[in-house]
Formats: C-alpha cells, sequence, structure tokens
C-alpha cells in the first residue's frame, strides 16, 4: 500500500471525517457543539476503556515482551522534550520560558491521537501489540517534567535577578499531572484491567468494546469543533510555529518509528509509538504548564498543539509514521 492509497483510505475513515465535520461546523459558524458534561463523559469513557483493555493485554503479555519497548519509550519521552526545547529556543529564537512550554506540551502525549492510530493500524491490516496503552501511560509525564525543569531553572534565574518568587514548585507540578484525570484513567484502568484478566474482560466488553468507535466518533467531532475555534489563533502564531506544529511532529515520529522497529514492535506498534512521540498534549500538559511557568504564553502552546499538530496527525501525520515504519521494518 502506498502512502497515497494510505492516507486516502485514511480521510475517508470514521475518525478523520468526524473531525472534519466539527472544524467545518465551526467555520460556518454553526451553533453545533456537545454538552460539557458529554464531553467529559466521553473523555472518561474513551480514557477508561482504553486503559482495562490494555491492562487486560498486558495480562497475557510476557516481561520479555514489554521490556525493550518500555526502554525506548521511556528514552523517547527525554528525548523528545529536548528537541522541542532546541529547536523554539535556537531556531524560534523564542524566550526560555516559552520554548520550555512548548517542550513540555509536546514531550507528553495526546490519548486521543493514540485512540486515532490505533484504530488506523487495526484497519489497514496491521494491529498494533496488546500493550501500547502501558507505553502511552509510560510517555504521559516525563518529557513534561524534563521540559518544565528546563522552564524552572530559567524561571529561578530570572525571579532572583529580579527579587521575587511566584509560581508552584515542581512537587506541585508532579502531583498536578500524576492525579490529574488522564493519569488517574489510564493508570488506574490499567491495573484494574491487569487484575481482572481476560473473563473479567468478557463480562465487560459489550459496553467498553462495542460502543468504543462511536464514542470516539462523538469525541472527535467535539475536537474539530474546538480546534476550528482556534484556527484563527494561526495569523498570531506567525509562519515559524505554523511550519514547527507540521515539522517537528514528523521528526519526533520518525525517531519514534526507529526506536519502536528497534525495540521489536511490528509495524503497527511502531507506528503508534511514532504517533506518540509526534503528538502534542492538551489535556496533562496545560494546567502542570500553567502552575509552574505562569508566564508562558498559551496561545503559542495551544495553537500548536491543538490547531495544527492535532489536526496533522489525524489527517496526514499517522498514514506518513506508518509508512516511515514500513519501511523501516523491511
Amino acid at each position: 500500500m502506498t502512502l497515497f492509497t494510505t492516507m486516502q483510505a485514511n480521510l475517508l475513515s470514521p475518525i478523520p471525517l468526524a473531525f472534519a465535520l466539527g472544524v467545518i461546523a465551526r467555520l460556518v459558524k454553526s451553533e453545533l457543539s456537545l454538552p460539557k458534561d458529554l464531553y467529559a463523559s466521553l473523555s472518561i469513557y474513551l480514557l477508561f476503556a482504553l486503559g482495562l483493555k490494555g491492562g487486560v493485554e498486558l495480562s497475557h503479555a510476557s516481561f520479555d515482551a514489554v521490556l525493550l519497548p518500555a526502554g525506548a519509550t521511556l528514552l523517547l519521552g527525554t528525548i523528545t522534550p529536548l528537541i522541542t526545547y532546541a529547536t523554539m529556543r535556537y531556531v524560534g529564537r523564542f524566550g526560555a520560558i516559552d520554548s520550555a512550554a512548548m517542550a513540555a506540551h509536546y514531550g507528553s502525549v495526546s490519548a486521543v491521537t493514540f485512540i486515532a492510530a490505533q484504530q488506523f493500524v487495526q484497519r489497514v491490516g496491521t494491529p498494533a501489540e496488546g500493550f501500547m496503552p502501558t507505553l502511552l501511560t509510560l510517555l504521559e509525564s516525563p518529557g513534561i517534567h524534563i521540559a518544565l525543569f528546563l522552564g524552572a531553572m530559567q524561571r529561578a534565574k530570572l525571579q532572583k535577578a529580579a527579587g521575587t518568587v511566584t509560581g508552584g514548585g515542581m512537587g506541585a507540578v508532579l502531583h498536578e499531572v500524576l492525579t490529574g484525570r488522564t493519569m488517574i484513567l489510564l493508570v488506574g484502568g490499567l491495573f484494574v484491567g491487569l487484575l481482572m484478566g481476560g473473563s473479567g474482560w468478557t463480562a465487560v466488553s459489550p459496553f467498553f468494546d462495542s460502543g468504543f468507535k462511536g464514542a470516539l466518533m462523538l469525541f472527535l467531532l467535539e475536537m474539530g469543533i474546538v480546534a476550528g475555534a482556534r484556527l484563527g489563533d494561526l495569523k498570531k502564531v506567525g509562519p515559524f510555529l505554523l511550519a514547527f506544529g507540521m515539522l517537528m511532529p514528523m521528526v519526533n515520529g520518525a525517531i519514534g518509528a526507529l526506536l519502536g522497529t528497534w525495540a521489536g514492535l511490528s509495524v503497527g506498534g511502531a507506528t503508534v509509538l511514532a504517533t506518540m512521540a509526534s503528538s502534542a498534549s492538551y489535556i496533562a500538559a496545560p494546567p502542570a504548564v500553567r502552575l509552574t511557568l505562569p508566564e508562558a504564553n498559551p496561545t503559542y502552546t495551544l495553537t500548536a498543539a491543538l490547531a495544527i499538530t492535532f489536526p496533522f496527525n489525524i489527517l496526514a501525520g499517522i498514514p506518513i509514521y506508518h509508512t516511515i515504519a514500513t519501511a523501516l521494518s523491511s
């Protein structure tokens, strides 16, 4: 399957179509939007289902099968924020605080993009390993902490020079990230799934498995509306961030595909790991950044993550990472 046919198949699949409809609805100023409670409920359902299924699959996996991919994931969580910070700071000439904030977003992972990648590799006949949600939880927070550590050091220097001290400490950031909804649902779901095993999953799968794709479509419809609302911010972020939001994911994605292939993942697994590396967090990272680096400009980070990188990955990035992973495996 060529890149063109893969991208064509992706664009005509339910998830990108639902996302595109949401963007269009926003552009034509439709009143369409999901109620806040429904949006929150869908996110809880999707994340918990993801954790449960990953835990069940992990109960069937051997320690040896998970060890190398887990190590590659942790290495990835170290590399991506450092590359992002250096690119923003020394190529884009942004300040240290804004560079660290962007590194926190791109060092973490978008769970929704991860789910979209999982669905894609299944659809094209190269399913990923069942323990991929375990790798998702491993990648969720290291990048945030590395990036915020860089920003906090620079911020401390500026505060020392100015004689002021504000903002939360790293302990508060750690608590914010580790007790956030995403981590509780993913990690908690993994442990619940691991303990209940296949027999327990059989009992609840009609709810958590059968309705998953439909719930995901509704969620992506709302994400399209949210992303469409931020398209106007593209005028504020400038051409550098527009290019950054598409090129940075491809760099991180290529590294993810390379490390995933090296760790012995299948084509589907390497594609999903690449997608995780390429994605940018817009759930876990923003509150952590706000707590530690309140001076950071959210227009830069949220517009890049949500209005540029997220649509790019959903519409085009995932097929590209699949092509890279296929080439590396051959």
